[in-house]
């Protein structure tokens, strides 16, 4: 199992840092740095940044959100950053929510599974450098009865495979991804309840393309807080505002596809409470319906040798690559939670 790490989103307040916590990450060996977008900063130039002032690290879009672009457009984008960091980008797509898609970008949410097959399969046409035609429900290159003609990309990328993530929540959707993607991003993820709630989907999807999970990339973000084990009650706490935001809030009562992977967990009930505070505009009665349980299921709270144990249990589960959201005020706190994924990880004998 590999370690990554996860920025989110620039503009957060913690932008001062984020290129520290980068550079760092890179100096102890992790695998890749992931930036996420949705209606503020953009994936894209955050990790043109990052790759400029790294060496080794891989720079990856957790995620490209594919309302906001067209797909020749993203085989154009990862192209570039392939070339310009030399070999070090990883693609990751998403097809965001309905709340963004039709209200900032103006794309109408239907069909994501298709949208998004269609998507990945243009993408991945456009970056052979073959001269590009496709005829889909969604896509047609180029529009007929025009003055459009199939033309090829110009751009080298420095691989020939550039490696392609799906950001997946849902069964279809995460079994989609195992059957045409090289890896999953996955959020909110439990070791225990990882087999059901993703892996066998991923599993299934990878045999319908005939192979098996073997080299096939399970990515999932973990928020990392470092303390002592009798402060955990206290660390998890930090995290509520965070999970009622997804699970209540994120999409609308009848689309929201964290308070469904909750509820899929065993958490119906405070899943239907957390939604009706804060759909209600009671964000902290709703952060205080989290149940503690949750928080901790889903992320690395505690001592080195706390979250040592609980990696342990995120490999065992099928992860390949742990991604941390590594927690503090101060850039020292955040230093500190990076470097404790590495000390844990050789403590459990995974690096």
């Amino acid at each position: 199992m590999q370690l990554g790490i996860n920025l989110g989103y620039w503009g957060a307040g913690t932008d001062g840092d984020n290129l520290a916590v980068a550079q760092e990450a890179d100096r102890l060996g992790y695998a890749v740095c992931w930036a996420a977008e949705a209606y503020g900063s953009d994936a894209a130039t955050v990790l043109t940044w990052v790759a400029a002032q790294t060496e080794r690290i891989d720079v990856g879009s957790a995620i490209f959100q594919i309302p906001a672009r067209q797909p020749a457009m993203t085989a154009m984008t990862a192209a570039t950053l392939d070339s310009l960091s030399g070999g070090r980008f990883r693609l990751g797509l998403g097809v965001s929510g309905p709340q963004v898609s039709e209200g900032w970008y103006g794309v109408k949410f239907d069909k994501p599974l298709s949208r998004t097959r269609e998507y990945v399969e243009i993408v991945r046409k456009a970056m052979t450098r073959e001269r590009l035609s496709y005829d889909g429900a969604h896509w047609t290159l180029p529009l007929p009865d025009g003055p459009g003609k199939p033309i090829k990309l110009t751009v080298h990328p420095e691989r020939e495979h550039i490696p392609l993530y799906i950001a997946a929540i849902g069964p279809k959707n995460l079994e989609q991804t195992g059957e045409i993607a090289d890896g999953a991003l996955l959020i909110f993820p439990s070791a225990e309840h990882l087999e059901d709630t993703a892996i066998k989907h991923l599993r299934a999807g990878r045999e319908k393309a005939g192979k098996t999970l073997d080299g096939f990339d399970v990515c999932p973000t973990l928020p990392l807080a470092l303390g002592e084990d009798k402060d955990v009650e206290r660390l998890a706490d930090t995290f509520r505002p965070y999970t009622a935001l997804y699970v209540g809030g994120m999409g609308s009562r009848k689309q929201n596809f964290y308070n469904q992977l909750a509820r899929r967990m065993g958490y119906e009930a405070a899943a239907d409470e957390i939604q009706d505070k804060y759909l209600s505009g009671d964000k902290q009665g709703a952060a205080a319906a989290v149940p503690h349980d949750l928080i901790d299921r889903t992320t690395l709270l505690g001592s080195v040798e706390r979250i040592a144990d609980r990696m342990k249990a995120y490999a065992a589960a099928g992860v390949t690559t742990l991604t941390l959201a590594p927690a503090g005020f101060t850039l020292d706190e955040r230093l500190a939670s990076l470097r404790a994924g590495t000390q844990a990880m050789e403590l459990a004998g995974l690096a």
